[in-house]
């Protein structure tokens, strides 16, 4: 995978990505977004995590014990634990993570769905994954349709609503928990006061530049059948009469027989 075309065009794809992140704007805009993550990691435990990036760390706060990073090639491993493959070919076992953060690199990735795919099948049934997308709608992207933006990165990536990504999760028996709308600014990417960022994650206004889904394994349920009890015959009740004496039960049981009998002749 790392001398593949694919290898290399990925890796080209997050260096054009940092001059973005390593911005002003990219870095407000990252900020915003590791405090939309924090409290969603401070409550996670467990072994192990993956973070696809396409900036720095976000979940440098969060208490899992190996926590892991994805680069394309191995010139742009930034730790040892970082894993060097194809993004839709995961070297992990299945639902091994308690933790998956895809930050934006579904609007990049060819064959995205693969990468989600893959994604799903490392999380662990009470894992979270993550996902970071730029939000088409946002009130910051309306400068993204200006002619000289249209070939850049982030503004020519493929922006998928969280809507979208529903059904996509859904394919994968997945469900979204919860999405959070975060940076809030005005158009064109200038800040603007901070108090729009807390109203705006107060109210969860879907109108920030990006969005953060949380989305959980589907849990399946036990279907249970009721017992079906098929009777051929009535039961009788062989308890009714007991405390009667022999004779008379005899005399009771006989007298139909009887009346039968004389009715026949």
């Amino acid at each position: 995978m790392s001398n593949s075309t694919t290898a290399m065009e990925l890796a080209q794809c997050l260096k054009e990505s940092r001059q973005y992140w390593d911005s002003e704007a990219g870095r407000t805009q990252w900020e915003a977004q590791r405090a939309c993550l924090g409290p969603v990691c401070e409550g996670l435990f467990g072994g192990h995590s993956l973070e696809m990036g396409m900036a720095g760390p976000l979940t440098t706060m969060c208490p899992i014990r190996h926590p892991m990073r994805w680069a394309p090639v191995h010139g742009m491993a930034e730790t040892e634990r970082t894993l060097v493959c194809p993004p839709d070919a995961l070297p992990l076992p299945d639902q091994c993570l308690d933790l998956t953060v895809l930050h934006h690199w579904l609007e990049n990735v060819p064959n995205a769905h693969h990468t989600l795919q893959e994604a799903a099948r490392v999380t662990a049934d009470n894992g979270k994954l993550v996902i970071f997308g730029f939000h088409p709608f946002g009130v910051g992207q309306l400068s993204r349709h200006r002619p000289f933006r249209r070939h850049q990165i982030p503004w020519n990536g493929t922006w998928r609503t969280p809507a979208g990504l529903r059904e996509w999760l859904a394919f994968v028996d997945f469900e979204i928990e919860r999405v959070d709308y975060c940076c809030f600014r005005w158009p064109g990417g200038k800040a603007g006061p901070e108090f729009w960022e807390t109203l705006g994650r107060r109210y969860n206004l879907p109108i920030g530049e990006s969005y953060m889904i949380q989305a959980r394994r589907q849990q399946q349920r036990a279907s249970i059948k009721p017992l079906r009890f098929s009777l051929k015959a009535p039961i009788r009740n062989t308890t009714q009469g007991a405390t009667r004496s022999s004779s008379e039960n005899h005399g009771r049981h006989a007298s139909p027989c009887k009346r039968k009998d004389d009715n026949s002749e």
